[in-house]
């Protein structure tokens, strides 16, 4: 549990020591405060609710959340340091947790930093303190779910752009897969057994559940679903690397 511990502290600690970091919180907070303010027009609608903010949170994550991934395994297998890292008196399990847990408290972080967004509706009224709660709870989960398929592209190539554009292309598709568009597309020509397997991929209607406040048991096996298969794959890819 030591080595555990000093490797995710490592790992966190390294997010910090690079400007991308900060780079990448400042776009977040820009980003997520235009789309809520500007385009949604948060203000003007008068009405003392996070619906806007969150509406376009699966969106921004879609961008930033591989671009936060990208480098958590392509790094080290670009600088050589992964043979190195396998060396160490730690599992590799222990290792894709420690990296997985450490980045994710990262965005974490970033999602805490949009506290103003909750003052601001503070100050038009007296919102529903329970689904601002839940709404950020499914932002926390959302985010792992995006994490996890970034850590499975980044273990598959040293070539972060790769990493960056096929982690985008998986979470694009996790996120449109239920969105009514593509479902009403899709029932067009596909039957509907083939339709709803593919919206049974979809995160948003998980998102939109815990979002509204309803906290059923399914979302969270869902979301914690996809973190386990993504991160079992990513065991798998590094091992197959370990053996070559």
């Amino acid at each position: 549990m030591s080595t555990f511990n000093a490797l995710f502290k490592r790992e966190l600690k390294s997010y910090f020591e690079s400007p991308v970091a900060y780079v990448f919180l400042v776009v977040f907070l820009l980003l997520s405060g235009f789309l809520t303010f500007f385009v949604s027009r948060l203000y003007e609608q008068g009405q003392a609710t996070l619906e806007p903010f969150f509406f376009w949170q699966p969106w921004v994550y879609l961008l930033l959340v591989p671009a936060a991934s990208m480098r958590m395994w392509s790094d080290e297998r670009r600088s050589g340091t992964l043979e190195l890292l396998l060396t160490l008196p730690v599992t590799m399990a222990q290792s894709i947790l420690a990296k997985f847990l450490a980045a994710w408290a990262f965005l974490v972080l970033a999602i805490a930093l949009t506290c103003p967004v909750v003052v601001t509706i503070y100050g038009l009224g007296q919102p529903d303190a329970g689904t601002i709660v839940s709404g950020y709870l499914g932002c926390i989960l959302l985010a792992g779910a995006y994490l996890a398929v970034g850590a499975v592209t980044s273990a598959m190539t040293r070539n972060q752009v790769i990493s960056f554009v096929v982690s985008l292309v998986v979470c694009l598709f996790l996120l449109m897969a239920g969105w009514p568009p593509v479902t009403e597309m899709l029932v067009q020509w596909a039957p509907n057994w083939l339709v709803n397997g593919v919206a049974a991929f979809s995160v948003m209607p998980h998102f939109e559940s815990i979002q509204r406040g309803v906290l059923d048991l399914r979302d969270f096996v869902y979301y914690f679903s996809v973190m386990g298969v993504m991160l079992f794959t990513a065991h798998l890819v590094l091992e197959n690397r370990k053996s070559a």
